[in-house]
């Protein structure tokens, strides 16, 4: 397709990982050296926390193609294993000799057995989870119950979980506080800023042979930039399709018209204007209205028509959504207030998320008693999905990961079914 049109290899922006195109910048060169240190170390359990489309089984590839040889590395695929068989899972993928009739007991000795014998050797083993959020409470305190495995000097088994910020709020839990005091080190991967993007873009388009100018223009990496949030899955998905536009268009450049048809197709929401931008079309109808309405129009008229001033007005307004219940209305301008200052490094709770045409339930839900002194910080923000409108409905705001995790718990529980979670604020900025 785009490839000869612009001088590549191979594909640089695969959604599948490829090793060869790792990008150390947004910290992720740092996490995997750390990952490195924290295994070949023997620290027990480490967690890694990161969006959906982060960049996380990209880390988790890169790290075992990095760690010495004498480390083992053993691949969970399924988190969703019952806490009964676990051990197997564990136990087959080190091709131990077991079998689904051996109880518990057995395949832990066998385990153990294999472990030392591997220690005697010098050689270590650590258990790659991913998805580790999916992964049921019970089968997560089984985890804890292996990191038991040891000498008196060193663990025998080492884990690190993969896992979306909900794995966070799963942790959290008073039962699971065992497994979370055993974790040594907690990494989260943070969503790419604007360089970061332009210097991924660029990173990977000379890594498959482009020798050119950089390709991706400033307006396009700033609409790229917003449209993908900083994930690298959506950058990787917009960056593809913006490549290809230009191809079809038969240009050299990406600009910001190839990046809104990529947004368009991949059904990302595509911001049209910018809150600068709106306040000066606000500005200039204010300014034409006072001169219409001005007893000096006339004189004012003449001298427009005498430096022959020419006014455009973008066309092609935002798409809106329109409440009329006055509540929500105070909430959705308490959150445009909100974002506006708020620190994006910082988390929120994800209370729930409800469709924009139907938030009866919404209304319902925040005008009920136990709401009251939640609701000054309470924030709805508006998300397009496949052509259809939601709010998200966010809690608060905190510093650090653990007091938000610990906020979840005292949410009302009219709130805790729908299991909320954690969400960096930059997510939504």
């Amino acid at each position: 397709m785009y490839y000869e049109h612009f001088g590549l290899n191979y594909p640089p922006f695969k959604i599948t990982p490829d090793t060869q195109l790792f990008y150390a910048g947004g910290k992720r060169g740092l996490v995997l050296d750390a990952l490195v240190y924290a295994i070949s170390h023997g620290e027990g359990i480490v967690k890694v926390v990161g969006e959906v489309g982060s960049g996380k089984t990209m880390l988790c590839r890169m790290l075992e193609k990095k760690l010495p040889k004498q480390i083992e590395v053993v691949y969970l695929a399924n988190p969703s294993l019952p806490p009964d068989m676990i051990l197997h899972a564990i136990a087959l993928e080190m091709r131990l000799p077991v079998t689904p009739q051996n109880n518990r007991l057995q395949v832990m000795h066998t385990l153990h057995t294999r472990l030392l014998e591997k220690h005697a050797n010098n050689q270590q083993v650590v258990v790659f989870i991913e998805e580790a959020q999916g992964m049921p409470l019970e089968t997560l305190e089984e985890i804890r119950l292996l990191s038991n495995l040891e000498t008196t000097r060193n663990k025998l088994l080492q884990i690190v979980l993969f896992g979306q910020p909900e794995l966070d709020t799963h942790l959290s839990a008073t039962f699971m506080r065992q497994l979370k005091e055993r974790i040594t080190h907690s990494f989260y991967l943070e969503p790419l800023t604007r360089d970061n993007i332009r210097e991924y873009l660029d990173f990977r388009m000379k890594a498959v042979g482009y020798r050119g100018t950089p390709v991706f223009s400033s307006a396009a990496i700033r609409i790229l930039t917003r449209v993908s949030k900083g994930l690298v899955r959506r950058v990787n998905i917009l960056a593809d399709k913006s490549l290809l536009a230009a191809f079809a268009n038969d240009v050299y450049i990406i600009r910001s018209k190839q990046v809104r048809l990529a947004a368009r197709d991949s059904g990302f929401a595509c911001p049209r204007f910018s809150a600068g931008m709106w306040l000066s079309l606000i500005l200039v109808i204010a300014l034409i209205v006072g001169f219409w309405f001005s007893p000096y129009r006339e004189t004012a008229m003449t001298w427009l028509q005498t430096i022959n001033l020419s006014i455009t007005i973008p066309t092609t307004p935002p798409i809106l959504t329109i409440t009329t219940d006055s509540l929500l209305q105070q909430r959705i301008q308490a959150t445009q207030r909100w974002l506006a200052k708020a620190n994006g490094q910082h988390y929120s709770i994800q209370l729930m998320q409800a469709a924009a045409n139907k938030t009866d339930h919404l209304v319902y839900l925040l005008r009920q008693p136990e709401m009251q002194p939640l609701l000054e910080y309470i924030y709805l923000h508006r998300i397009i999905r496949k052509g259809q409108v939601f709010w998200e409905v966010m809690y608060g705001e905190f510093a650090k990961a653990d007091e938000a995790t610990a906020a979840i718990i005292t949410l009302p529980q009219i709130l805790q079914h729908n299991k909320p979670y954690l969400r960096k604020i930059a997510y939504f900025q």
